[in-house]
């Protein structure tokens, strides 16, 4: 952490991870639609939920920043999911018959 604070790469390194986060929870909702259905959006609440938690925990602005971008893409994938759908039903995703049950 330190070697990001003296050479001024904080801002560099938290777009780098926003950047990798965002290509996570792309994938994440594809799935979670496909195997469970708009009823996970539930669980992207708690996750976000919980990475805001997380975030307060932290008084590094490395660490708690990361967490902050974790809760809101958990947050935003809750939108995401019901549009995931929304792509099934037009033929653009395939569509699972035997999602599970929650």
């Amino acid at each position: 952490m330190e070697f990001l604070t003296t050479h001024n790469l904080t801002g560099i390194a938290i777009g780098l991870a926003t950047f990798l986060i965002i290509g996570l929870f792309h994938p994440l909702v594809i799935k979670a639609e496909y195997y469970i259905g708009v009823k996970s959006w539930w669980l992207f609440l708690i996750a976000g939920i919980v990475f805001i938690l997380l975030s307060l925990q932290f008084s590094n602005v490395f660490v708690s920043t990361l967490f902050g971008v974790l809760a809101f893409s958990s947050f935003w994938s809750i939108f995401e999911v019901f549009e995931q759908k929304k792509r099934v039903d037009k033929g653009w995703f395939p569509k699972n018959n035997k999602k599970k049950q929650l």
